[in-house]
């Protein structure tokens, strides 16, 4: 058998930081090795595969999907596209969808849609306000939007036209905000920046900002979108509605997609303004419709609300038991906590070593981002391998 991981080192680019197993298998929220060994998934393809590994409902459609058509380009119309962009736009507040292949390419281009609006209605305006700790993507141009120094120190000089300003702070926004500002950028719950939940009232004190200065409001919901917070939209949570939504991670169960939603004034791309090669393309949104018609038809929303509660209950439970836990914090099934110290590693490798995938967030958090048909037992597996290991933490053992 081929020594997978000694060839990644030998073909692969060195961009990620790999936990040492090579994953071959997967069902519901169960996974395998190359040497047979299983693993409670609490990490589902960083919120991607939101019904889990090669759910019935996903293999089918794609199945049929593969047989009869996998690509044509976009100067045709086809069916499975056009009933995702409908199914988007019934479930939520915009009125127009493009569908692309990523959460960075969604991003980039709800700015660039931003940029246009502010070229036909602003006066030219072109800058984007974001917020630190904020992440919206790899490419240069949301590198320089993402309030992350750590991912933008490498690539120096970056992009023009984002300011970030410190998160869940209306008057850095106001500050900020000047005759270029064509709009704000946030995520409703800052996912890479930490499960970084924002204050009451905060994201309406945005809207309403927005709305006196003409300017747009994007929500990033790459990460929260598709019922991950326990509403299949988490602006739907915080009493506001954003002018452009981006979607991503969790919309197709692991086929790449991405989608731009915009209410209809914002919806200001002309033909041949933008455009995608794959994006859209009928096997991404059969994969697309099949998990979304899935998680409505089978109010998976509620499932999240619930089980995610209940994960919340045992993770502030252990938080009471171990001292060195300092914060529990998130919603639905995106969840964080933190330790006094960089303890995350540690604690990630002793869980893989358990038989339970975690995510290290940054050195002193772990993330948890489960499928959305987890169950209550799956939970508690979790919370038992989890405690066992917080038990057993170097120097930390007792609480």
């Amino acid at each position: 058998m081929s020594n997978w991981q000694e060839l990644e080192h030998k073909y692969y680019m060195p961009t990620f930081d790999r936990l040492p197993i090579t994953l071959v298998r997967g069902q519901g929220a169960t996974v395998w090795d190359d040497n047979g060994h299983q693993y409670l998934d609490f990490v589902a393809g960083w919120a991607v595969n939101s019904l889990g590994h090669c759910h019935p409902a996903v293999v089918g459609a794609v199945t049929e999907q593969v047989k009869a058509l996998i690509h044509v380009s976009n100067s045709f119309y086809t069916i499975p596209q056009i009933k995702l962009a409908e199914l988007l736009v019934n479930n939520s507040c915009l009125d127009r969808v493009f569908l692309c292949n990523s959460g960075t390419e969604a991003t980039e281009g709800a700015v660039k849609l931003a940029r246009r609006y502010g070229h036909l209605h602003l006066n030219g305006a072109y800058e984007v306000i974001t917020a630190t700790g904020s992440f919206h993507g790899r490419t240069l141009a949301m590198v320089s939007a993402s309030g992350q120094p750590k991912f933008q120190k490498p690539y120096i000089p970056l992009p023009s036209g984002f300011i970030n300003v410190e998160f869940n702070n209306i008057e850095a926004i106001k500050a900020a905000t000047g005759s270029r500002t064509c709009a704000v950028m946030l995520e409703p719950i800052q996912g890479e920046g930490g499960v970084n939940i924002p204050g009451d009232g905060y994201l309406k004190a945005v809207l309403e900002w927005c709305r006196q200065k003409g300017l747009l409001l994007i929500l990033d919901e790459i990460q929260t979108g598709i019922a991950r917070t326990g509403t299949l939209f988490a602006y739907q949570q915080y009493g506001v509605e954003p002018d452009i939504m981006t979607l991503a991670k969790g919309m197709a169960s692991g086929v790449p997609i991405g989608a731009i939603l915009a209410k209809e004034r914002a919806s200001v791309f002309a033909r041949g303004e933008h455009g995608s090669t794959f994006g859209g393309n009928p096997l991404a949104c059969a994969a697309g419709y099949a998990t979304v018609k899935f998680i409505l038809d089978n109010n998976i929303t509620q499932n999240v609300k619930e089980v995610g509660q209940y994960l919340t209950d045992g993770l502030d439970k252990l938080k009471r038991e171990y001292r060195f836990i300092t914060g529990v914090r998130g919603l639905g099934l995106l969840q964080a906590m933190e330790f006094d110290s960089d303890l995350a590693q540690s604690v990630v490798t002793a869980c893989l070593d358990s038989g339970l995938l975690v995510n290290k967030l940054k050195p002193s958090a772990i993330r948890f981002m489960p499928p959305l048909i987890i169950g209550r037992k799956e939970v508690d597996e979790a919370l038992g391998i989890l405690d066992g290991v917080l038990s057993t933490t170097p120097g930390k053992a007792g609480g």
